[in-house]
């Protein structure tokens, strides 16, 4: 006999699969781990204006706290009827598996994976009077300076075990370098001391930097991405100074573990989608994000080499959340 879990879930991938001529489509949630208004917000927004003629109403639930886990936690623990979805980040499925001492979920039991969203570039920004004062106008030259300068440069991040820490932390091991931590409360008091030269250098999210940059108030020295932004592509990659170097911010959609193959092949096929129109991919540009759709095999595969790599990143900087 099917429990009431099993038989919901199976209820559901057949109404995915009913005709929806003369039927009421019910509605689907997608649970945003942050607050309303950021960068993972806004594209989750777009994305579900773009599947509401095939899905039907689909609202957004914001569940901000404690770096993702609430939110992340509350779809997970969802029925698996297709119906309630969440939002996987760098932070959540790659990042907070090592940084937490107890995650309320597992990542990997506990998810499903659905489809990646996008990928957005991060970039490493110098303050634009040290780089002119200290002639730093590449990632060769600061990695010079720091070098023959050990402990006199500092970076800021949003916080101990933030991704522009682990940036910070995975750019000091390879470079062979030693510049001070500074972690903040949040990227925008971290780019606030950028700006205001309390900190030498910072990895920031180039959507948040772009305008800074342009303006000449921070210096571009190179994005984090394997290949050249499309949006800066003037700017160089950090792997053309230190072959290998590649660390970037990325989210996409996930339904909470056992939720039927059948509905998850569904939602793929309408996620992915609207990803390629290019209503979506034009929405996306104007917060400098790629799209990034992919099948939920190829995005289980990404996650699990994402674990693998911060894993790593997390053990050389110490940081811990308990």
């Amino acid at each position: 006999m099917l429990n009431r879990r099993h038989l919901t879930a199976a209820l559901a991938a057949t109404a995915l699969a009913l005709p929806l001529t003369g039927m009421a489509q019910p509605t689907t949630r997608i649970i945003v781990p942050f607050g309303a208004g950021g960068p993972i917000d806004v594209t989750a927004r777009v994305l579900a204006e773009a599947v509401k003629g095939s899905l039907g109403t689909v609202i957004i639930e914001n569940r901000a706290g404690a770096g993702g886990n609430i939110g992340v936690s509350a779809a997970a623990k969802a029925a698996p009827d297709g119906l309630t979805l969440g939002v996987a980040t760098t932070a959540s499925h790659g990042i907070n598996p090592w940084l937490f001492k107890n995650l309320p979920y597992d990542p990997v039991k506990d998810t499903t994976p659905i489809t990646q969203m996008l990928r957005v570039p991060n970039v490493l920004v110098v303050n634009a009077e040290t780089a002119t004062r200290l002639n730093i106008r590449s990632v060769a030259d600061l990695i010079a300076y720091a070098r023959a300068n050990p402990g006199k440069l500092n970076y800021g991040s949003g916080g101990n075990g933030s991704a522009g820490h682990l940036a910070g932390e995975l750019f000091k091991n390879q470079a062979r370098v030693f510049a001070v931590h500074i972690p903040y409360n949040g990227g925008n008091p971290a780019q606030t001391a950028l700006l205001g030269g309390q900190v030498d250098f910072n990895f920031d999210n180039l959507a948040t930097a772009a305008p800074n940059i342009r303006a000449g108030r921070i210096k571009a020295l190179a994005v984090t991405t394997a290949q050249r932004s499309s949006v800066m592509p003037e700017v160089p990659t950090l792997a053309e100074t230190l072959p290998g170097f590649e660390i970037d911010t990325w989210w996409g959609l996930f339904a909470p573990a056992g939720t039927p193959p059948e509905t998850v092949r569904k939602l793929n096929a309408t996620f992915t989608q609207a990803l390629n129109t290019p209503e979506v991919k034009a929405r996306f540009a104007t917060l400098m994000a790629e799209p990034a759709p992919s099948t939920p095999e190829a995005f289980g595969a990404f996650i699990q080499s994402e674990r693998a790599k911060y894993e790593r990143l997390v053990k050389i900087s110490g940081a811990r959340v308990d």
